[in-house]
């Protein structure tokens, strides 16, 4: 049992990471801040100086220098010229992409460039690649020889037109260089147990840093018959906490608002989570107490209750609608592993009580089941379930208003 102080503010939250790249760093910032992790690499990075498409894209465009070069990320344009050093090209590469006109896409490509000394004629303040291709559009690029910094792999939840195939209708000439490719992670285990966990709101949050995180988890839960129900999961009870605009692209595209901080960066998200999960979290006084259900513990009075799985299971469902009544068949279905025993439930519901410490906020109804014995009072749902929300401003609470005697 833990008392939540003022500075671990994210104590009693689940936190899901999908980070690859990074991970162990944005981990330590949540941990420091009180919360539980649950990691699992969404992809895996092709090492650039076994890519052997990526040397046989640099080599020709040593031969047939481009007239425009596009860098879409720092780490992959620094990963491509500590890959040409390895080739024994990396003096070639400089010289060509020199005389070339070079465009970054935000400051971290810009500072990879610089790094390099080269320099780059352009960088929109947005980050943002539509802004790259709508200046590249602007300016007229057929007949113009273009070569794009790849950062990833296109695939169907990609939000935007290809970039490329934009620039090729217009009458470039392009050479997509993949400086870097992801894959989905060798062992999906991991990610299995993190989509389960989504689904089944064992999470409070789950964080990505990339675009191809996202498109790598949605492509792994379709693939289990779990795409669904991520959705619904992401559209209510699980908060998506993305690094940056691009990154929430894929999410936002189908409907799941998407929360982010102010800059784009892995510290920033660390705070933003830290101050949007408290601000969302539900708040139940029952017989006395302040109850807040989390992915994978209830908060009764600032202390944090870990629960068994099936009691935490009960209080999910009690928890729904607070103050209704859930029939003992519908909290036997809510029980981990099925069954057709009732006592089931009078066992689990005995074990809720006792892990509470507050066995009267739980309230037997005879003959029809169990509630929360709710007090006269509001009980704020800062984050409600899309079918509980009902007609209310949007972005703002649910309240729920029962007496003890109200059913």
């Amino acid at each position: 049992m833990t008392t939540i102080e003022p500075g671990p503010c994210l104590a009693g939250f689940t936190i899901g990471i999908t980070a690859a790249r990074r991970a162990d760093e944005f981990a330590t910032l949540l941990v420091r801040r009180g919360a539980d992790i649950v990691s699992a690499p969404a992809i895996r990075i092709i090492p650039l100086a076994d890519d052997t498409e990526l040397e046989r894209v640099t080599r020709q465009l040593i031969v047939e220098p481009p007239q425009i070069a596009v860098a879409t990320t720092g780490i992959g344009f620094r990963g491509w010229m500590e890959a040409a050093e390895g080739w024994g090209v990396a003096e070639e590469l400089r010289a060509t992409l020199g005389a070339t006109r070079m465009l970054a896409r935000g400051p971290k490509a810009k500072g990879a460039i610089r790094a390099a000394e080269l320099r780059e004629e352009w960088s929109p303040a947005s980050e943002s690649s539509a802004e790259v291709l709508d200046h590249l559009l602007a300016e007229g690029v057929e007949g113009v020889r273009i070569a794009v910094q790849l950062h990833g792999a296109t695939t169907e939840w990609e939000p935007v037109p290809d970039f490329c195939e934009v620039l090729r209708c217009a009458g470039a000439d392009v050479v997509p260089v993949p400086v870097y490719r992801w894959m989905p992670p060798e062992d999906q285990g991991p990610m299995d147990q993190l989509i389960e966990a989504i689904v089944t709101a064992n999470l409070d949050c789950v964080t990505f840093t990339s675009a191809p995180a996202v498109a790598s988890m949605l492509m792994r839960a379709k693939e289990t018959g779990l795409l669904e129900g991520v959705l619904h999961a992401l559209r209510g009870r699980v908060l998506a906490a993305c690094v940056g605009p691009i990154t929430a692209a894929p999410l936002e595209e189908l409907g799941v608002a998407t929360s982010m901080p102010g800059r784009a960066r892995l510290g920033a998200l660390a705070r933003h989570v830290a101050e949007e999960l408290p601000r969302r979290a539900n708040r139940i006084y029952a017989a006395g107490h302040t109850l807040s259900v989390r992915g994978g513990c209830v908060v009764v009075d600032g202390e944090v209750r870990q629960l068994a799985p099936a009691p935490m299971a009960l209080m999910r469902s009690l928890a729904r609608q607070p103050g209704r009544v859930v029939s003992r068949e519908n909290l036997l279905a809510a029980l981990p592993g099925g069954g057709d025993d009732t006592h089931a439930v009078e066992t689990a519901i005995a074990r809720l009580r006792a892990g509470l410490g507050a066995p009267k906020a739980i309230q037997t109804v005879v003959k029809r089941g169990y509630r929360l014995a709710l007090d006269a009072a509001e009980c704020i749902d800062n984050n409600p379930r899309p079918e509980l929300s009902g007609p209310q401003k949007p972005g703002g609470p649910t309240r729920y208003v029962q007496t003890m005697g109200s059913s």
